[in-house]
């Protein structure tokens, strides 16, 4: 088993903690649990709404052949 080290705050390692010994499980197998649910392999629909809502970004000027480079420094 590969192993992850979380860094959060007094509360939230409480929390964990708790959530732990309530379910009767380590801390490492209710994180584990809990990310595997809340983890989904799946967008949620209102993301999924949203595809080809927005018009799409220019990545880049397009590319003018003979434009001139920037000069460089030679080494």
């Amino acid at each position: 088993m590969s192993k992850i080290t979380l860094c959060g705050d007094e509360v939230t390692q409480a929390f964990v903690e708790q959530a732990a010994r309530a379910s009767g499980m380590g801390k490492g197998r209710r994180v584990a649990e809990s990310i595997r649910r809340h983890a989904g392999r799946q967008w949620p629909r209102e993301v999924l709404a949203l595809v080809g809502q927005f018009a799409d970004f220019p990545l880049r000027e397009p590319w003018q052949a003979g434009a001139q480079d920037t000069p460089r420094i030679g080494f």
